[in-house]
């Protein structure tokens, strides 16, 4: 497979492509979404597939106000789908911090000279995984996943905080936070209006029949809520997370 040419420095192609939009996607010339922007950018196998799913669209999303405040525009995903499937995906996802390219006849993936063969996945010809930063239509930087790696769908280079490291280095790392808690109490409630100013993306894990204090217990070696978790680290409750903050 490949290999596939790195086109920094050159205008990213002009062809038509399907944007997603509410209520219809529409068609449009591509190069003009370029135009006047600074655009993380990044291209995947398919829809609703595992590694796209699971960690390549997540990722950027959570990350969407990270690449904002390094001066970046709009943050693009495309893949070789029809416009449906790419709005059913993207709804799917809750992805509402990137705008869902369609390129269903591969035109502006083969100009970009990223077609692949993923016949042995099942899925035809796609684009291979890439990511770009695109400055005013201009590629100014490529991250292309490796065709050596041994595997028919690396994805090792192409993350969203590779391109944010490579457009912002003083970007500070952000970690995943979580926080296990029960509705209806004050210490929960406290803790979540803390998060919510804090700036930090986090799920909320609310205690139920299936996730008792017994799992509490368990992951966090206390039997309280809240507990909140940043990176795979035990903050704590309410007031031990106040304390974090304020650092």
């Amino acid at each position: 497979m490949g290999p596939f040419m790195d086109k920094q420095g050159q205008t990213v192609p002009q062809v038509n492509v399907w944007v997603i939009e509410e209520p219809h996607a529409r068609e449009t010339d591509s190069l003009s979404l370029f135009k006047g922007k600074r655009v993380a950018f990044f291209a995947l196998p398919g829809a609703f597939t595992p590694t796209c799913s699971n960690m390549h669209v997540p990722r950027f999303n959570a990350m969407a106000d990270a690449f904002r405040h390094s001066g970046i525009d709009e943050i693009y995903c495309l893949s070789v789908n029809d416009p449906f499937v790419m709005q059913a995906w993207r709804n799917d996802q809750h992805a509402e911090n990137i705008r869902f390219i369609s390129d269903p006849d591969a035109r502006f993936t083969e100009a970009m000279g990223m077609l692949a063969d993923h016949g042995a996945e099942g899925l035809g010809k796609r684009s291979w995984r890439y990511s770009m930063m695109v400055d005013d239509g201009v590629i100014e930087k490529m991250f292309i996943e490796p065709t050596d790696s041994g595997k028919g769908d690396p994805f090792e280079v192409s993350d969203a905080d590779t391109l944010l490291a490579y457009i912002n280095p003083q970007a500070p790392a952000l970690k995943p936070v979580a926080m296990l808690g029960r509705r209806g109490c004050p210490f929960c409630a406290r803790a979540k209006e803390l998060l919510d100013g804090s700036g930090f993306d986090y799920e909320v894990v609310w205690l139920s029949d299936a996730v008792t204090l017994d799992t509490v217990r368990a992951i966090s070696g206390r039997a309280t809520v809240p507990q909140v978790f940043m990176g795979g680290r035990l903050i704590g409750g309410s007031e031990e997370l106040e304390a974090f903050l304020e650092k």
